[in-house]
């Protein structure tokens, strides 16, 4: 799980409560967009809790599948099993909790659940596409009840983080992957990470495909950045940044450093200058494609 300043918080919750379950944050809500790393931090505190705990009880489960438990636990009258099973076990760990929205009935069934555990010191660990105060048609007592823990965001990665991403990512496919091709990703998508890794994997498909290197028009090619001669009607993010790189004679990582030197600083400001007369991207964005 590559660190970043957009998600520093969940990130330290995580190890915090794989290390103290029930003692740290109880519950712990992780939210945020789609693919930017909620199922990954589950997952790992699962993992982290059964290397230090092999006998911890884990019920790890989508709200989906909750869901359907319970239904067909009502339906073969089998409740006493279901609840044993639920409330007896030291972490429950719930991902897309969003799904309760509109299911009333699962919702009673999960209140209780919650009360059970949480009176026992038990933790819960949830996960889901918005906060809780924003999940609709749930009830505001386990609205109430997710926010008396420690509700964490989890934010889109900055540009920084993305360059580190794509590295880590590339590392783990056996791929040698140039700086300026890592940097030239990461500026190209900013949405969520497994965009990041689908562009990762094309570029190493177009690689193998005709058995050349990785480098920085291959990347291009397989991104699709070739259209109409080269040529689009207004420049992208990376567009701007390349082209002040190439003008003033810089190496893109320099660039997009923390440098302050004036021969960096100066094209540094006149291509956020150019980015936001160019492009839809507000300055907060444009800082975070500049570091």
């Amino acid at each position: 799980f590559i660190v970043g300043p957009d998600n520093r918080l969940p990130h330290a919750a995580a190890i915090a409560v794989s290390r103290m379950p029930g003692k740290a944050y109880n519950p712990l809500f992780l939210h945020g967009g789609v693919g930017l790393g909620k199922t990954h931090l589950l997952s790992a505190i699962c993992r982290a809790t059964i290397e230090a705990r092999p006998e911890t009880r884990i019920a790890y489960l989508s709200c989906e599948d909750f869901t359907t438990e319970f239904l067909r636990a009502v339906q073969e009258g089998r409740m006493h099993s279901f609840r044993h099973k639920f409330r007896n076990v030291d972490i429950l760990m719930v991902d897309d909790i969003h799904d309760l929205a509109r299911r009333e009935q699962t919702q009673e069934e999960f209140f209780h659940t919650f009360n059970a555990l949480f009176q026992h010191g038990r933790q819960i660990v949830l996960s889901s596409d918005a906060p809780p105060n924003e999940i609709p048609a749930l009830e505001e007592r386990l609205s109430s009840r997710f926010n008396c823990g420690l509700v964490a965001r989890i934010d889109r990665p900055c540009f920084e983080t993305r360059v580190e991403i794509v590295r880590s990512k590339a590392l783990m496919r056996g791929i040698a992957m140039p700086q300026e091709v890592a940097t030239y990703i990461a500026g190209r998508f900013d949405s969520n990470i497994r965009e990041l890794e689908g562009a990762i994997i094309r570029v190493q498909g177009l690689a193998a495909l005709d058995e050349v290197p990785i480098t920085l028009n291959l990347a291009r090619q397989a991104l699709g950045d070739q259209e109409e001669g080269g040529q689009s009607q207004q420049p992208n993010v990376q567009q701007i940044i390349e082209a002040v790189a190439r003008y003033y004679d810089l190496k893109l990582p320099d660039l997009l450093s923390r440098r302050k030197h004036k021969s960096i600083a100066l094209p540094r400001q006149i291509g956020m200058f150019l980015a936001r007369r160019h492009t839809r991207y507000s300055l907060e964005e444009i800082g975070g494609y500049f570091g």
